[in-house]
């Protein structure tokens, strides 16, 4: 747990870093999203440094594309891309673009940024995976605010037809989303009862607590015959005071002194975890 909680500060050291740089990124949805993914790639997920596109690997589709910083951070972390390839995040001719791009960037095993399309690609790998007999389990990460896309209830519904136990979808549920409140914007609450309408396996946890994380990830291995979604309440900015729980940071880049008092807060954090 000491090892994870290090990664997740590493990566979201790197989030502040990569958006005060480039002057543009999604700040809140990307620190809300780091210890689930801190999670998925150094405990749960089979994945391969040195063979990105292993056929038996397991897949993650980052449905909320624009927290790329926070997926990017996580595979500088565990080293498919060097550190200081994340210096051009959003900058030209660099690979890490806005928005995750699948041909060009290591361990992206799919282009996302169009929200709402993500568990249908991740329905799409764990169908295959079936097909094929494999073992490889497929992890998707959607918005709350995404969810008010028709298509992941059109996906969910796929999911749940096709009994893909080899999916695990995964809701950032911060309750906050570009104009505010999810239900107060397009209320989707409650979301674990609409997953479970749609024939899931519901897990509710705290996004937060590593050990719920990884406790949620172990039964989702173990249910049989339906699709498991884990909905991961989060706070929005998290591990940032100032833009804790607050949606104007959810496209905003910090100023210089925003930045500057964002790493002294994250290092304070780290040294009171220790």
């Amino acid at each position: 747990m000491e090892d994870l909680q290090s990664k997740a500060l590493n990566i979201r050291r790197n989030i502040v870093e990569m958006i005060y740089e480039a002057s543009s990124g999604h700040p809140g949805g990307a620190l809300s999203c780091a210890d689930l993914l801190t999670c998925l790639y150094f405990s749960e997920m089979r994945v391969d440094v040195n063979n990105p596109k292993d056929e038996n690997r397991d897949r993650l589709v980052l449905s909320k594309g624009h927290a790329s910083a926070a997926l990017y951070a996580t595979l500088a972390e565990k080293g498919f891309l060097a550190k200081e390839d994340l210096k051009g995040f959003r900058k030209i001719n660099s690979i890490l673009q806005g928005h995750p791009d699948m041909k060009k960037i290591p361990g992206v095993d799919m282009s996302t940024g169009s929200l709402g399309q993500g568990l249908s690609a991740a329905n799409g790998m764990a169908l295959a995976g079936k097909l094929d007999k494999k073992d490889y389990r497929v992890y998707c990460i959607m918005g709350d605010g995404e969810i008010e896309e028709g298509q992941i209830w059109e996906a969910a519904m796929t999911a749940s037809h096709y009994k893909l136990d080899n999916l695990c979808a995964i809701v950032d549920y911060n309750n906050l989303q570009i104009d505010g409140k999810i239900t107060e914007v397009m209320n989707s609450v409650p979301i674990d009862e609409k997953f479970k309408s749609f024939g899931f396996n519901v897990i509710n946890i705290d996004g937060h607590d590593k050990e719920e994380i990884l406790g949620a990830f172990e039964k989702a291995r173990t249910a049989k015959g339906r699709p498991t979604a884990i909905i991961a309440k989060t706070v929005k900015g998290k591990g940032v005071s100032f833009m804790e729980n607050q949606a104007g940071w959810h496209g905003k880049a910090p100023k210089k002194e925003e930045y500057e008092m964002a790493l002294k807060e994250l290092e304070i954090g780290g040294k009171t975890n220790e």
